[in-house]
């Protein structure tokens, strides 16, 4: 039985999920180069998944939860490993990790109270998750090659802190006008 071709976003999503592990690993052995290079291979396998199932009308319902699943997944490792490692402050980690809580606590409530839900991201939850990426890779590369200079990886977490409240905040308004109107 094949499984055709429509089903390679998921496959990719997926194959991201299983990525977490060894990053995880590599970071935790000190291996910065390594682990920074397959974040990048994660992030970019996101941006392609994406593109193939809107180009190709490879949407599903599965993928639309999957795919923000392996983000959350691989980006909520990234940050515990980081701020375990002592990497990233674990006020920050907390803000990033309060803002999924709320957000998957949320959806949970509302799929399961009211009606499915239907992913829909926001695009300042796009630039979120964006930035947590950017942010992490940042890191990483301090830590492999002494790049980025820290007060750019400064900027840039002060951005994911600005836009993990603002995004938070937005999920909650808009999910909560949702469900009163429901």
């Amino acid at each position: 039985m094949s499984l055709g071709l429509h089903h390679l976003p998921n496959a990719i999503c997926i194959v991201r999920i299983v990525l977490i592990v060894p990053i995880v690993m590599l970071m935790l052995a000190g291996d910065y180069q390594l682990a920074l290079g397959l974040v990048m291979v994660a992030g970019a396998s996101d941006a392609l998944d994406g593109w193939l199932a809107k180009h190709f009308g490879w949407q599903t319902r599965i993928g639309g939860l999957l795919d923000p699943a392996a983000d959350k997944l691989l980006l909520v490792s990234l940050f515990l490993t980081l701020t375990w490692l002592g990497l990233t402050p674990l006020w920050l980690t907390i803000v990033v990790l309060g803002r999924d809580l709320v957000i998957v606590s949320g959806a949970v409530a509302f799929n399961f109270l009211i009606r499915k839900v239907q992913p829909e991201p926001s695009n300042i939850s796009k630039l979120n998750s964006f930035l947590q990426l950017t942010y992490g890779v940042s890191v990483l590369a301090a830590e492999a090659f002494g790049w980025p200079p820290a007060m750019l990886i400064l900027i840039t977490g002060a951005a994911v802190l600005v836009t993990s409240v603002v995004s938070g905040l937005d999920y909650v308004l808009t999910w909560g006008h949702r469900a009163r109107v429901a």
